[in-house]
């Protein structure tokens, strides 16, 4: 059997699509190839973190500066604790700032916002590091919850309605 070039030159060009095509979709899916990024990691205790899901991006500002490490249940407190890995580079968030679980668009993904707080040497702030907890936390807000908030409360206006309509 004998190849010409033109079908190795094919060949070559067909395996050089499927690599580029699977970088890109690990680039898509926030997956990296490289594992040695430096990271240092924070935890946050939320009282519902709704359809968080690790490797969900952590912003600042729309920048995205981290990814969810790690979603599990403290044993004592029985609230969610979210590990979030931080890029080494973003040293300098204090340790006043407030994460909260936001949602992009009206059904889309959830990520974690962090809302940078103040920061006074002089007052005895400091930057987060390693293994600490951010204390100001914000939970996801459920569509579910706000649902049957908006029909508990129009029914009960009906009613409160209805009763002053008869003269109750």
């Amino acid at each position: 059997m004998k190849f010409s070039k033109t079908e190795f030159l094919v060949g070559l060009f067909m395996i050089a699509g499927i690599v580029a095509a699977v970088i890109m979709a690990l680039k898509v899916a926030g997956l990296v190839l490289d594992s040695s990024s430096n990271t240092y990691t924070v935890h946050a205790k939320f009282d519902n973190v709704g359809s968080l899901k690790l490797r969900a991006p952590v912003r600042i500002g729309g920048v995205l500066i981290g990814r969810v490490e790690g979603i599990h249940l403290d044993p004592n407190d029985l609230v969610p604790v979210v590990d979030i890995a931080i890029n080494a580079e973003y040293d300098q968030i204090s340790e006043e700032s407030k994460a909260s679980i936001l949602t992009a668009g009206i059904i889309g993904e959830q990520y974690i916002g962090i809302t940078p707080g103040f920061y006074d040497e002089e007052l005895g702030t400091a930057y987060l590091k390693d293994g600490d907890y951010i204390r100001d936390t914000g939970s996801a807000v459920v569509l579910e919850d706000l649902i049957a908030k908006f029909l508990y409360n129009s029914s009960a206006s009906d009613s409160a309605d209805d009763s002053t309509a008869r003269g109750e």
